[in-house]
């Protein structure tokens, strides 16, 4: 009885090296998940979204800041598990504080949605938030502030000068102050993909904050222009960049833009940082530091990459200190790998 041989295994097909290459494995749901971004882009899409988050806005300014807050934010809380951001602002706690047990970063997550929720829907409040703000009776409103004196010798000093923020409690909240206390300042934001949202957002910014640059081609220069005129310039700086170095942030590197840095390092003006604080009765306090003292490298110039790292260690600490009031559902560090960081920084 003979035996028939078994079939050799086809050898892989050779690239132009003379490399093996292999079929790559589709992974599942890589085609659905392309699906949803092609409606996304959509013009009906975008219509949708928009008429969504205006009836939003209609029905929370019906119920009131503190009942549309308080539902908003009870409802965000119940159904955070099902959202897919949930995970990654989970892990992202279990890295930063590992000394922290299960249930209070849980506790913190459940804040952080807590926190954007109450946001979202203030953004239809901030005029009602600062009717009783007036510089002289700062103890009575609804915003509290600290560093007075440093905001009006800014205000004064005729230069150009630098502010950095992070996405903290209602981040919206410092730009309306300084227009409220006529600061000048050009304040640099991320337009939304939907031309529709990203209109309503730019008109009613603009009746609140005063002079906003979109972030795109060509900013640099419109931001330079102003700095030139004498004027102030305010950004936030804990999102990630992309083709940008990777600097510590909670010990682990993180891409972060150093446009900041740079401006500081070409104007060599003052630089102060400013964050907004949640209070637990619905009011909020300001806080504005004191001039920030930036690196210099060997010739008297700010060293960028040591100066953002620098205001990497001060946003951390804003953060430790109210971690369930910032944008851990974010992907922070996601690129910015696990080797060393960048050179002339240290990790934290």
């Amino acid at each position: 009885m003979s035996q028939t041989e078994p079939a050799k295994p086809k050898p892989p097909r050779r690239g132009r090296k003379g490399k093996p290459v292999f079929p790559v494995r589709r992974r599942r749901g890589y085609s659905f998940r392309r699906l949803l971004r092609r409606i996304g882009d959509t013009a009906w899409f975008h219509r949708v979204v928009a008429w969504y988050i205006r009836s939003a806005i209609a029905f929370g300014r019906m119920l009131g800041r503190r009942r549309a807050t308080a539902l908003a934010a009870g409802f965000t809380r119940l159904i955070s598990p099902l959202i897919p951001e949930n995970r990654l602002g989970a892990a992202n706690l279990a890295a930063a504080f590992p000394e922290k047990s299960e249930a209070e970063r849980r506790k913190i997550l459940r804040g952080v949605w807590d926190n954007l929720a109450r946001t979202a829907i203030e953004f239809a409040f901030l005029d009602e938030i600062f009717e009783d703000f007036h510089i002289h009776h700062l103890d009575k409103s609804t915003v509290s502030a600290s560093g007075i004196e440093d905001f009006l010798r800014l205000r004064e000093d005729n230069k150009p000068g630098l502010i950095f923020a992070a996405h903290l409690a209602n981040w919206e909240i410092p730009a309306i102050i300084a227009r409220r206390f006529h600061l000048d300042v050009t304040i640099l934001f991320r337009l939304p993909k939907n031309s529709i949202v990203a209109e309503d957002l730019m008109t009613r910014r603009n009746e609140l904050m005063g002079n906003l640059v979109p972030s795109r081609l060509g900013t640099v220069f419109e931001i330079a222009g102003v700095l030139d005129r004498g004027g102030h310039v305010g950004m936030l700086v804990d999102q990630r960049r992309q083709n940008s170095p990777a600097l510590p942030f909670f010990g682990r590197p993180a891409l972060t833009s150093t446009l900041f840095a740079r401006l500081a390092r070409q104007y060599d003006c003052p630089v102060h940082g400013v964050r907004a604080i949640r209070k637990p009765d619905g009011r909020f306090h300001v806080e504005l530091t004191s001039p920030v003292d930036l690196p210099r490298d060997a010739e008297g110039l700010i060293d960028v990459v040591a100066a953002t790292a620098v205001i990497n260690g001060i946003v951390e600490g804003w953060v430790r200190e109210y971690p369930e009031q910032w944008l851990w559902v974010h992907d922070r560090w996601k690129g910015g790998g696990r080797g060393p960081t960048a050179a002339g920084a240290s990790p934290a």
